[in-house]
């Protein structure tokens, strides 16, 4: 990791050091737009050329049966099933609170305006294979999708060699209520999911992360009508730690996020050179530990420590990054927590590791990354509703509010707008 001292010289030394690792987006969508295509006129024979292309298995039979998920799910252990049932529970508990009735607003006598929360009818979830199966990340989005009342909630997710789906993942998928589940991966499952196969439903809303090709047609998708939860990038997370920090603790949260991808990045903010020294001492320690030591280490190499003033500075470096998840080990984690403006999600004080969050305290895991939190919220139960507005008028609040309504159409020149309202009076 660079060590870089902005005491002095302030966020304009920074700013560049900030920026995110790119990638050539243009050839990347010339790549994913003609997979996304073939998808959309081939249909199954398609999803099952791309899958036998990338995943180098293509079962004929895309969608698991109800007694295939079960006999994945009886192979779990039963120390792993307490463990995602209390996951569960802390989720379902976290989001059922985001539930709001909605007031009726009477904004003039006789004019009553309210809304009302209506579940997208169809969501798919895409969730990854590949080196780690996420199924803390299907808890995360079918959870919300449950209780806000999604219809069909379909999974998606490449198999295995054998063409098997992880048990851990079936078994989720069974206790929080999917409704239909196919193994199938990458671009191509996004592209069944938008558009429709003879197998595989077509959504109104996809959700879950990926790589950078299942993010890039993820985006494509969204120009032919089909919405998505957010942009997404590689996972981050940025530390301030104080001189009252654990630098083994901080290292590990450092390292729990460089072990997602060697394209994930990690920031450390100290106002304290010896704090920063322990940690990045620590770091090296530990990362010889970790299974996906090769990957952490890459990770590192996109990642940066800076030294700065004091807590505000901190902040200010802090809100200007916009981590996808900030923690803050310090002990006025509170006072300073007020401040943040841009972040995905917070984590205050010396026992509140980052990977709690991204598995079991009942906040959500999916998040705006790449600096999207600057505009972004994570997914919560709003993220699986529409908003529908209703207002019903009286006659009187008709009359009340129709000359209001005349001038303002008659000044944009939309006679026919006016006239609904002086037709109805005039009768």
């Amino acid at each position: 990791m660079t060590i870089t001292d902005i005491r002095e010289t302030g966020l304009a030394a920074a700013s560049g050091l900030l920026t995110r690792p790119v990638i050539d987006v243009s050839r990347l969508e010339e790549t994913v737009g003609a997979i996304l295509s073939e998808v959309r006129s081939g249909g199954d024979d398609a999803v099952r050329k791309f899958s036998l292309q990338f995943d180098k298995v293509a079962p004929e039979r895309v969608e698991l049966t109800a007694e295939e998920i079960a006999e994945g799910a009886a192979m779990v252990d039963e120390e792993l099933k307490a463990a995602i049932r209390m996951a569960k529970e802390n989720i379902e508990a976290f989001h059922r609170r985001q539930e709001r009735s909605e007031d009726v607003v009477e904004t003039m006598p006789g004019v009553r305006c309210w809304r009302k929360s209506v579940a997208i009818e169809k969501v798919g979830l895409y969730i990854p294979g590949g080196t780690a199966p996420l199924f803390s990340t299907l808890l995360m989005l079918a959870i919300p999708a449950g209780i806000a009342g999604c219809r069909e909630i379909v999974l998606c997710s490449p198999p295995d060699a054998q063409g098997r789906l992880h048990p851990a993942l079936l078994y989720a998928a069974g206790l929080v209520g999917v409704t239909r589940v196919f193994r199938v991966g990458g671009v191509q499952a996004i592209g069944a999911m938008a558009y429709g196969t003879e197998s595989i439903p077509a959504v109104y809303k996809i959700f879950g992360p990926g790589n950078q090709y299942v993010t890039c047609a993820k985006q494509l998708v969204q120009r032919d009508g089909v919405a998505i939860d957010m942009p997404a990038g590689p996972s981050e997370v940025a530390v301030y730690a104080d001189e009252t920090a654990d630098a083994g603790s901080v290292a590990a949260d450092l390292l729990s996020q460089a072990e997602h991808g060697a394209d994930s990045q990690v920031v450390l903010v100290s106002s304290s050179v010896a704090v920063v020294e322990r940690v990045l001492s620590a770091v090296d320690e530990q990362v010889a530990l970790l299974p996906r030591a090769a990957i952490a280490r890459k990770a590192l190499t996109n990642s940066r420590a800076f030294i700065v003033r004091d807590g505000q500075q901190a902040m200010e470096l802090l809100n200007e990054y916009a981590p996808e998840h900030l923690i803050l080990a310090c002990d006025d984690a509170e006072r300073l927590a007020s401040t943040v403006v841009n972040a995905g999600s917070v984590f205050l004080g010396h026992y509140s590791p980052e990977s709690v969050g991204d598995y079991a305290s009942g906040t959500n895991h999916v998040l705006p990354t790449n600096g999207a939190a600057r505009a972004f919220s994570g997914v919560s139960l709003d993220s699986f509703v529409k908003k529908i507005t209703f207002q019903q008028l009286s006659r009187e609040g008709l009359e009340a509010i129709g000359g209001t309504v005349m001038a303002m159409a008659s000044a944009e020149g939309l006679e026919a707008h006016a006239r609904a309202v002086t037709i109805r009076i005039e009768k």
